[in-house]
């Protein structure tokens, strides 16, 4: 099996290759850098593949690349770059393996439980609308760019993740150091819903899809047991031996991080696995305490 990773640097990407070494598989890496070995491709957002034919006998693609949503505020910049890299980097992805003499099988392209915007306490499966806002409508013009490998006949699953649980990076690795200085606690009203999944589970996931080829679409990559964000805290406070006692109100949010805060801090998504479910997949790290315990040791 060989397999293209764009993101190979990120958090799932490093991961990924590890998992990915262990089967022994072959991969080649896309990298804004100029190649420093034969293992790595040059692909950027904006031109694609410096020398597409490289991707001849390609027979996976996991597609990761993408801007931080991370920051402390969304600039209009900000907002050009995180959707600019999904769209438009897909869209180049999809033109470039849809050219080949000889397709990939599958591509894996990552999406995100930003698609459904917020939503309260209803639970949103694979069937579920998109939402309303920047980040839904920046998935829904990624997905259609990622949907377009089908029309070349190639097998393609959307992968929409949740909160990846890590102490090396995402939500969790930011979150650990004001919880370890004892200043971390619930932010706004804790009662909105926080859908994550364990680094070991996401790594699982694609593997899963990419050899379980009767699974085709969206996908919601989350843990089956979503928590609200003050079961998070408490969880997080109590694995780490720390007090959670110094809340973040939604205004002070608000105030600090405007439309970003609200959209990813304040919204409550609720999000099940139910493709996964449906498909036998076994999740690793179902619930959240051992699920944090493994992401922090």
């Amino acid at each position: 099996m060989k397999v293209l990773i764009t993101g190979a640097s990120g958090l799932i990407g490093k991961a990924l290759q590890r998992s990915f070494e262990e089967k022994g598989w072959e991969m080649l890496l896309g990298s804004r850098s100029e190649p420093k070995d034969e293992k790595h491709i040059k692909w950027t957002v904006e031109d694609g593949f410096s020398d597409p034919e490289r991707l001849e006998g390609i027979d996976a693609v996991v597609h990761l690349a993408g801007e931080s949503v991370n920051g402390l505020r969304w600039t209009d910049e900000k907002k050009k770059a995180i959707r600019d890299s999904r769209v438009i980097g897909t869209r180049n992805l999809v033109d470039a393996i849809s050219k080949l003499k000889k397709k990939p099988k599958v591509l894996v392209a990552s999406s995100a439980i930003g698609f459904y915007g917020e939503r309260g306490d209803e639970e949103m499966t694979e069937s579920s609308s998109a939402g309303t806002g920047f980040l839904p409508d920046v998935s829904k013009e990624w997905e259609a760019e990622s949907r377009r490998a089908e029309d070349a006949g190639i097998r393609t699953v959307l992968l929409r993740t949740g909160i990846v649980l890590s102490k090396d990076g995402g939500a969790l690795g930011t979150m650990l150091t004001p919880f370890k200085f004892g200043v971390g606690g619930v932010v706004g009203s804790g009662k909105q819903w926080m859908s994550w999944i364990s680094l070991d589970d996401q790594v699982a996931i694609i593997n899963f899809v990419i050899e379980n080829e009767s699974i085709r679409g969206a996908v919601n990559a989350v843990s089956p047991n979503p928590a609200t964000n003050e079961e998070f805290t408490k969880t997080l406070g109590d694995v780490i031996y720390r007090p959670t006692i110094l809340p973040l109100p939604e205004f002070a949010v608000s105030m600090m991080f405007g439309e970003m805060g609200d959209a990813l801090l304040l919204a409550s998504t609720k999000v099940l696995p139910k493709r996964l479910l449906d498909a036998g997949f076994e999740f690793k790290y179902p619930d959240l305490k051992p699920a944090i315990e493994n992401a922090v040791k």
